[in-house]
């Protein structure tokens, strides 16, 4: 399978499955000297898992990533203060599946003759035979996504070194839309509904913050705990704190369930998503990506422009579409209220609005970025569908009974958020590399 490479200077390669032994993701170009840990990997994991809440599928596999290559494991020299350092080696990030049983598995053979309309199994099999990864989707379920936010986690990290910030939220869903709020509100709110979620997660505070599981740890270690954990996944997940809304709002002022920068229209969106799945169906949404901090000069012409780059985000399952700035708006506007017109301030260049999403000629222009997605609704629904016996071509009914998302709205943007990460850091890189020379000619 080719595909699943991106990058030319900062590299990411992904493989594994839904339900195979697990994911791999090997990165290159990570600078050295970089400090890292499973526990900041899987604090960004947590935040696209599922089973979490009550828009996401019961699927309890807690994404769990071991650093497998790439950090230095102890000193370099005595006292040399660099463990656990990145050493310019590819970084290796496994993440087993642990919610793997036969029960799910045999949903999965029992119906896998019959494609789930708006899913990928029947193209797929079209293109692979029927040796297909068809158990769960296999390397088109939405399980693979965890790679990319434990890759972009690392090049958010190195992004947020060199002062740009990325963050993401849920602009829409169900229908209802967030409405607008300056950056650092935005910000601000992600931030805390981060920390909320960390807080509240049972495996972060059990294996982490409790010490389950450490970086002075071997591999092998590391697995046996993961054996272990394995058994008790139920018992792990009872033992989280209850999440009462008054004391979330007061304590994190965020919603308790969906990233969205306004309680109300939360509420609203949440709702809206469990009418729909109540009546046995699924809904999609919008995800919006702002960084902020971008300098000017990013993107390279033609075949590698930014916003070209970024709309590999349709790559991402479920996403459909993918607009940077006005977007799909501009079609209605004239140029002179699509033209973001500038003036200089104390030797800066000022803005006078951001139609353009922080890109234009494919080059970044130091404005905040803004992209946003369009998401489509689970495919996997509650209702029957006529579909065929991808064998004999014969039709038939299916009436879906696998474990699934009312929406994937809520799950997609940290997977965004950290994809934009990997194309930003991969441009930034170009664009130091390409600065440097023009400045030393």
């Amino acid at each position: 399978m080719i595909g699943c490479h991106l990058g030319r200077l900062f590299q990411v390669t992904v493989a594994g499955g839904s339900y195979q032994e697990g994911l791999s993701i090997i990165l290159q170009g990570i600078p050295p000297g970089i400090s890292l840990t499973e526990k900041e990997i899987y604090a960004d994991l947590l935040l696209r898992k599922p089973g979490a809440d009550e828009l996401s599928s019961p699927r309890k596999e807690p994404d769990l990533p071991v650093i497998y290559s790439g950090l230095n494991v102890e000193d370099t020299i005595q006292d040399a203060g660099n463990k656990n350092h990145t050493n310019g080696t590819p970084l290796t990030i496994l993440i087993p599946n642990l919610d793997r049983h036969f029960i799910h598995i045999k949903q999965y053979q029992d119906t896998n003759r019959t494609p789930r309309p708006g899913h990928a199994s029947y193209a797929t099999f079209k293109k692979y035979g029927p040796d297909d990864d068809a158990i769960g989707a296999g390397f088109f379920s939405g399980r693979y996504t965890a790679t990319i936010v434990g890759a972009g986690y690392v090049a958010k990290k190195i992004l947020k070194k060199c002062g740009i910030d990325v963050f993401s939220f849920v602009r829409e869903a169900a229908g209802v839309r967030c409405s607008e709020k300056n950056l650092a509100a935005i910000k601000k709110y992600t931030d805390s509904y981060k920390q909320m979620r960390r807080d509240y997660d049972p495996f972060y505070q059990t294996v982490y913050e409790q010490g389950m599981v450490t970086m002075d740890m071997r591999y092998l270690e590391k697995m046996k705990i993961f054996a272990e954990i394995e058994k008790t996944i139920d018992d792990i997940r009872a033992g989280a704190p209850e999440m009462k809304r008054e004391i979330i709002l007061e304590k994190y002022g965020v919603h308790p369930v969906i990233n969205c920068p306004n309680i109300e229209e939360a509420d609203a969106m949440v709702k809206a998503c469990n009418r729909v799945s109540a009546q046995g169906d699924s809904s999609g949404g919008i995800i919006e990506v702002i960084a902020a901090g971008l300098p000017a000069g990013l993107g390279e012409p033609v075949f590698n422009k930014l916003d070209g780059e970024l709309g590999r985000m349709l790559g991402i399952g479920a996403v459909k579409g993918v607009e940077v700035g006005a977007g799909f708006k501009v079609k209605d506007m004239t140029g002179s209220e699509c033209n973001d017109e500038m003036s200089a301030e104390n030797g800066r260049v000022i803005f006078d609005s951001n139609n353009a999403g922080g890109i234009t000629g494919g080059v970044s222009t130091g404005q905040p970025l803004v992209v946003r997605l369009a998401i489509k609704p689970t495919p996997t629904i509650d209702r029957k569908q006529h579909t065929i016996d991808k064998y004999t071509l014969e039709n038939r009914e299916l009436e879906a009974i696998t474990r699934r998302d009312p929406t994937i709205v809520s799950r997609i943007w940290p997977v965004a958020e950290n994809y934009t990460s990997l194309v930003l850091l991969d441009m930034l890189m170009i664009y130091y590399g390409y600065s440097k020379l023009r400045d030393m000619k």
